[in-house]
């Protein structure tokens, strides 16, 4: 099942990039798509919720429930 997170940040390709790059550091299995016209990052991958918070916290960003 995928993982649903809003960044209300999330408003530029730059930014897009630099968290799935972090993203990839820690999971380099996962797969990763980002929608930034709802600031949407969609992750399947192995790790758990709070791992992909906390790697999106990282780089700045705020992971907001919706």
């Amino acid at each position: 099942m995928a993982l649903k997170l809003y960044v209300p940040t999330l408003d530029d390709a730059d930014k897009a990039n630099y968290i799935r790059e972090t993203i990839l550091t820690s999971e380099p299995d996962a797969k990763i798509d980002t929608d930034l016209s709802t600031r949407v990052i969609t992750i399947e991958a192995k790790a758990s919720d709070e791992t992909f918070k906390q790697l999106i916290e990282a780089t700045g960003h705020q992971v907001v429930p919706r």
